[in-house]
């Protein structure tokens, strides 16, 4: 199984944009995404850090999504 990187909340947005999530809103520095047809959510930390290898693997695992699924996108 492929490691994850560590990446900017920006390109975490994008890839789960990709995926088929959608914005739902924002609260404070946390922006929530949910996905139409698996009404699943993620909330995903927006700011200019990079986000850690356990804090990714959290959000991952909050909206179902598998790190190889992650990494195509």
């Amino acid at each position: 199984m492929p490691k994850l990187p560590v990446i900017k909340p920006k390109e975490i947005l994008r890839k789960y944009k990709r995926l088929g999530f959608i914005e739902d809103h924002t609260t404070g520095s946390h922006i929530i995404l949910y996905h139409p047809m698996s009404k699943r959510r993620a909330v995903i930390p927006y700011h200019l850090r990079d986000i850690p290898k356990g804090t990714l693997t959290f959000i991952l695992r909050e909206s179902g999504i598998t790190k190889d699924e992650f990494l195509k996108a």
